[in-house]
């Protein structure tokens, strides 16, 4: 078990990195990469270093003894409008839609003062995690005006910035949509919000509107949005919404960074037209959010039968083609998800268990890491060399354990250690 570490490293000796963070040339000790020596100074990584031979140990030096570190976590996919409403929900019929009726219902108690104490509840289970990036879709459902829980967002947003980044994303339904012109008034009213605001919509069979969908994609570019968008949250084989997304983007040559949430549908389609569907996707481009807690929960849901199918999306095929994948938490404690918190490292142990994920430490924990694959930029190789010194050392784990025993940790704000 590591050492305590003092109020102020100034290095962090010992570290084990994971292979994605390290340079090519970055020296093994065995099978695994060399140990790393973190240098900090004015809240920044100044470098990083393999420990290959006794270091020098002045200065404030935190000698983890090989505990897995990680940098600051992105939860990629939330809904802290809804977070933690389960305790005054009654019966929930099973499924997505019986979980989409038990929310509505709820709507009558979302007072600013309501919504403001669940989110920021859900905040400070991040801030405690470890994660520096999250990024909330919140239910727009009147075409005229932003719903309440818009307009909270927008405050924590201002509040909680430099600590953490709180984007936040119109879930439109994608029947406002039906007509140009309303469609782009929408993505107006969106785009006012300002530079962390993001359009989105629910694209389901139950709903299925290709023409909307088209109205919502150039909505869009014409405002100079980002589209994160809950795609294919279903086991229907014919579900067609990914592979429409990824063909609108590429005809109408759209330059913004395109998400798309869930794709469940991948798992139940013929595996040659799921592939088909994912070259398409690495084509346009488009970062794939999975969300395997929520999806366990609602795929395949019947009342008194065992679901038979898991729900998630193809991450090993995704990845193979080079497609930017994340994990993250999704709904938690609402009719939608009964279990969870806003810790990203639960969504990521679900899914190295249901997706039989090998070396997840070393091949899998970009996944909670990259909020550059949420941006518009070029996707560059990652490094913690003048990076913020965010950190999240899991100093009761280890590379062959985690992600579980993920709990005990010591998360690093501008190379401080949190205190609780």
């Amino acid at each position: 078990m590591p050492q305590q570490p003092p109020a102020t490293p100034d290095v962090i000796a010992n570290a084990r990195l994971p292979r994605w963070l390290l340079p090519s040339d970055w020296p093994s000790q065995g099978h695994e990469p060399a140990l790393a020596r973190i240098e900090l100074a004015d809240g920044r990584v100044r470098r990083t270093t393999p420990v290959t031979a006794p270091q020098p140990t002045t200065g404030h030096v935190w000698d983890v003894q090989g505990a897995p570190v990680l940098p600051g976590m992105v939860d990629a996919h939330t809904h802290l409008d809804k977070a933690f409403i389960l305790p005054r929900i009654g019966h929930v019929k099973p499924g997505l839609l019986g979980a989409i009726e038990a929310s509505i219902s709820d709507r009558a108690h979302w007072t600013h003062a309501d919504l403001r104490q669940r989110a920021e509840r859900g905040l400070q289970q991040a801030w405690v995690a470890g994660t520096t990036h999250l990024r909330t879709h919140v239910d727009w459902w009147d075409p005229q005006t932003p719903p309440l829980a818009w307009d909270v967002m927008n405050e924590l947003a201002n509040e909680w910035r430099g600590r953490i980044r709180l984007e936040q994303v119109a879930m439109i339904r994608l029947a406002l949509f039906q007509k140009p012109n309303e469609a782009r008034a929408l993505a107006q009213r969106v785009a006012v919000t300002g530079a962390h605001a993001l359009l989105g919509g629910l694209v389901h069979s139950s709903n299925w509107d290709p023409s909307a969908l088209r109205h919502l994609v150039l909505a869009a570019q014409a405002t100079d949005l980002d589209l994160d968008l809950h795609v294919d949250e279903e086991l229907n084989p014919n579900a067609q919404g990914l592979s429409l997304v990824a063909d609108l983007l590429r005809e109408v040559g759209f330059a913004g960074r395109v998400v798309c949430g869930h794709t469940c549908a991948l798992a139940a389609m013929p595996e040659a037209q799921a592939l088909a569907t994912l070259d398409a996707v690495a084509r346009a481009p488009i970062t794939l959010v999975s969300l395997p807690i929520t999806n366990l929960l609602l795929q395949d849901a019947a009342t008194g039968r065992t679901p038979r199918l898991r729900g998630l999306t193809l991450v090993k095929e995704a990845r193979e083609r080079g497609i930017p994948l994340l994990f993250a938490s999704d709904n938690v404690q609402d009719p939608f998800c009964r279990a969870g918190s806003l810790d990203p490292l639960e969504a990521m142990q679900t899914a190295a268990l249901v997706g039989q994920l090998d070396t997840p430490f070393d091949t899998w924990s970009d996944a909670l890491c990259r909020g550059d694959w949420l941006q518009r930029q070029p996707l560059a190789r990652a490094t913690l060399d003048g990076a913020n010194a965010d950190l999240v050392v899991f100093t009761a784990s280890d590379v062959h354990a985690w992600p579980s025993r993920t709990a005990p940790r010591v998360v690093l704000r501008n190379g401080r250690p949190l205190t609780l």
